[in-house]
């Protein structure tokens, strides 16, 4: 027991105190740190949301694209918060940390040229989602490759085309995205008509179909404006060319498109305007004429027959 006594004794506990109650109001100051941090952030993503509202944007959308946006600041906002934190604590309790700090950056140099390229899809991620460039459910084009959007993560973007082939893009090699389908779609048709055939009364028909698919009980919630018509576009080699689009909900283009050409196709047959499509004239000379024909020629009256 006096050998205990005599050791409690030999301790300098004023030190041991000061340091102590430092520790402690580092750990106070962190903990406030994270706190205004979290409220910070909290905020900022509300209006965040706010914002996108004001946009018409779908609420699960926004929510669920700001929730991850947040979510990654945080956790980075933490991790060097604690890393900070770690270094102070382990100079207030004597330790050197010039050794720890010279081997971190090693291993970060090292880290780095190993994962660049992680680093580069990750940030060039964070900017996609941020920007709202694209997402969920979209049609897009990625460096020239099509399809609907099936995943947006922070290093690829998953696209998944028509024949159901998946194409996955790491986010630091798109070099191209066009996004089809962003807030509205367009329907841009090219109709083809004989050059007989009256440009006027043919836009007049156009119009009449694009007024009676906006008038349609289900195509006509799915068209944003009415039927546009450019005209005449150019002159092809056996048409005239009529531009014209269709705007409408996200997505929804071919569905209208298609049914419009439906009804254009049953229009111009019932007045009789002509699309045109290619013709092929084939000629025959005098020696590739048929044996069958040849024999007809030489029976034929007033033809000098041979003697047998």
């Amino acid at each position: 027991m006096d050998f205990l006594l005599n050791i409690f004794e030999e301790i300098k506990w004023e030190p041991i105190i000061a340091t102590s109650i430092r520790v402690i109001f580092i750990l106070i100051v962190v903990f406030l740190i994270k706190n205004l941090v979290r409220a910070a952030l909290e905020k900022f993503e509300d209006r965040l949301v706010q914002r996108g509202k004001i946009t018409g944007e779908p609420p699960s959308e926004i929510q669920k694209r700001y929730e991850t946006l947040i979510r990654l600041l945080r956790q980075g906002v933490f991790i060097a918060l604690w890393f900070i934190a770690g270094l102070v604590l382990l100079r207030e309790l004597r330790f050197e940390i010039a050794p720890i700090l010279a081997g971190a950056g090693i291993v970060g140099l090292a880290v780095g040229f190993g994962a660049q390229n992680l680093v580069r899809d990750v940030i060039s991620g964070f900017f996609i989602i941020m920007e709202d460039q694209i997402r969920v459910g979209d049609v897009a084009v990625i460096n020239g490759t099509g399809g609907l959007v099936e995943k947006v993560n922070f290093r690829t973007i998953v696209l998944r085309d028509l024949t159901g082939t998946v194409h996955i893009f790491p986010n630091g090699t798109i070099n191209t995205l066009s996004n089809v389908t962003n807030n509205w779609s367009a329907y841009v048709f090219d109709l083809g008509i004989a050059y007989k055939e009256d440009t006027d009364k043919v836009v007049d028909i156009i119009h009449t179909v694009g007024k009676d698919l906006k008038e349609d009980e289900y195509f006509g919630r799915l068209m944003i404006e009415n039927l546009e018509v450019f005209g005449v576009d150019k002159f092809a080699d056996s048409a005239v060319m009529i531009r014209g689009r269709i705007k409408t909900k996200p997505i929804k283009q071919w569905e209208v498109g298609r049914e419009f050409l439906r009804r254009i196709k049953k229009a111009f047959d019932k007045d009789g305007i002509e699309i045109p499509f290619p013709h092929r004239s084939i000629y025959f000379k005098e020696s590739d004429k048929p044996l069958d024909l040849k024999l007809i020629e030489q029976v034929a009256p007033g033809h000098k027959s041979s003697s047998l």
